[in-house]
């Protein structure tokens, strides 16, 4: 069974971010407690290219889905339009050379690292 990407549409959680339509997941608000930053992996440009060049194309898919979900009625053509737009996004970050933990990851880091995500920025333009 392979893993989802976090980016799901099931629920309205992609939200297409001021990058030019990269996809970027809602998290849930910060715990009190929580550190103010953690420190993120040092990804490589040719890593954040592709995760931008994939996040495009799940942005893409979600566009296309999210209306189609939202205009399902039942709980079963709810989940086979998840399903299929969960296999199209999976298979658009495999396309990019990703595994779906490097893509969740990367996306993950975003939330907590502003300077990845002007990186990411300045890639995506």
């Amino acid at each position: 069974m392979h893993k989802r990407i976090t980016t799901a549409i099931s629920t309205g959680l992609l939200a297409i971010s001021m990058t030019g339509g990269m996809a970027m997941a809602q998290q849930p608000a910060a715990q009190p407690n929580a550190p103010m930053s953690v420190p993120t992996p040092d990804y490589s440009d040719a890593q954040l290219e592709r995760f931008v060049n994939a996040s495009e194309k799940v942005a893409m898919i979600s566009q296309e889905y999210t209306p189609k979900l939202q205009a399902s009625n039942d709980e079963a053509t709810k989940k086979k339009v998840f399903q299929e737009a969960d296999q199209k996004m999976v298979k658009a970050v495999h396309d990019e050379g990703m595994t779906v933990d490097q893509f969740n990851g990367i996306n993950q880091s975003l939330q907590q690292d502003p300077n990845l995500v002007k990186r990411i920025q300045k890639i995506a333009e």
